[in-house]
Formats: C-alpha cells, sequence, structure tokens
C-alpha cells in the first residue's frame, strides 16, 4: 500500500476530499519526522510508537580495501507496533 492508496481510502471512507486529505497525511507524517528529529519519541495508543533508537559504536570492514573502519554511535527511528497490532496481525494475516 502506498501513500496514494491511504489517501483514497481515507477520502472515500469519509467523504472528503483527495487533495484535503493528502495534506492531513503529509502534516501527520511531517510531525512525527520533526518530533523524532528533536529528540523526541511518538505515542500513538493502539496502533504503536516512532522511537528514536541509539546504536552503539562498532568496528565493520571495508571489503573492497580489505580495511577495518570504525562506525560511531548513532540514532536511527525506528517503529515499535502496540500489542493489540501485534496481536491483529498474528491472527488475521495466514503464513506463507
Amino acid at each position: 500500500m502506498t501513500k496514494a492508496d491511504i489517501v483514497a481510502k481515507i477520502s472515500d471512507k469519509l467523504g472528503m476530499e483527495k487533495g484535503d486529505v493528502q495534506a492531513t497525511v503529509e502534516t501527520f507524517m511531517s510531525e512525527v519526522k520533526n518530533s523524532l528529529e528533536g529528540g523526541n519519541n511518538v505515542y500513538l495508543r493502539g496502533f504503536g510508537s516512532f522511537i528514536v533508537k541509539k546504536r552503539a559504536e562498532k568496528t565493520g570492514r571495508n571489503i573492497s580495501k580489505n580495511t577495518t573502519i570504525k562506525i560511531p554511535a548513532h540514532n536511527i527511528p525506528a517503529f515499535k507496533p502496540a500489542k493489540v497490532f501485534v496481536e491483529g496481525v498474528k491472527t488475521n494475516v495466514k503464513v506463507k
């Protein structure tokens, strides 16, 4: 499912203009991104949490030059689904 699909479904369900729905979805995504970039987590009860995770410093390898490199500690965005969300997927999606 793409962002356009989400906009179309919301527009159909609520009877709103697609442009208004697209602006709302874009604004939501922008606010989540800005919050994470500011170091703040976003908690959506019943859906999940967008969180900032810290990755520790580690040693990696550049295989083309056969050298070791130091990868510094850094933060990454992550999503942790709510238990209700996880259970819904477990019960409704068949294993392929």
